[in-house]
């Protein structure tokens, strides 16, 4: 009868620590979950909503454009930034006239930002990408803190966390993002 009780006990905790082992192993490389602070993504992300983020996809390729990411912000740590990547490697981001131009031609396919910017900041003037950094911008485009900014500025690539590709709540809006 002893025996029996401790096999279970056993068993139950193997059980347990295979499920802590998984959990942690998920986390780390691939998925987490996020919650939106603030507006900067509306129309798209809203406060407080909750999200996935697929940390794996990007140790196999290279962020494109429009895909939404998640980096540590620089200036409070344990935060993080969710914001729509606009310029790639190697490319020049410029803002005039509230719109955003890439090598000198205006960005095709850009109906995240609905509205024109009107402070470009650190764009007010091309902005040279380096060989793994990307320009950030987050769809309310007046309301961001973004790449625009000087304490944001180009964000490398080994500073992404991952992809934000699933919404979890509000239930009622649960899906992938586009």
């Amino acid at each position: 009868m002893k025996k029996k009780t401790t096999d279970k006990i056993l068993s139950a905790s193997i059980t347990i620590l295979m499920a802590l082992v998984l959990t942690f192993l998920f986390i780390t490389f691939v998925g987490q979950r996020n919650q939106i602070d603030g507006n900067s993504m509306e129309m798209t992300l809203s406060n407080g909503e909750s999200v996935l983020l697929d940390k794996f996809t990007y140790r196999f390729s290279s962020p494109r454009r429009f895909d939404i990411v998640d980096f540590p912000c620089p200036t409070d740590a344990g935060s993080v930034y969710i914001k729509r990547i606009i310029g790639l490697p190697g490319e020049t981001v410029e803002i005039k006239d509230g719109v955003v131009y890439i090598n000198g031609d205006k960005l095709k396919g850009d109906h995240y930002g609905n509205s024109l910017i009107n402070d470009a900041g650190l764009a007010s003037s091309a902005v040279s990408l380096g060989a793994d950094e990307y320009f950030v911008l987050g769809d309310n485009r007046n309301d961001s803190v973004d790449s625009r900014s000087p304490e944001v500025g180009n964000i490398r690539k080994s500073d992404i966390m991952g992809k934000v590709w699933l919404r979890l709540s509000p239930i009622n809006k649960f899906g992938m993002i586009k």
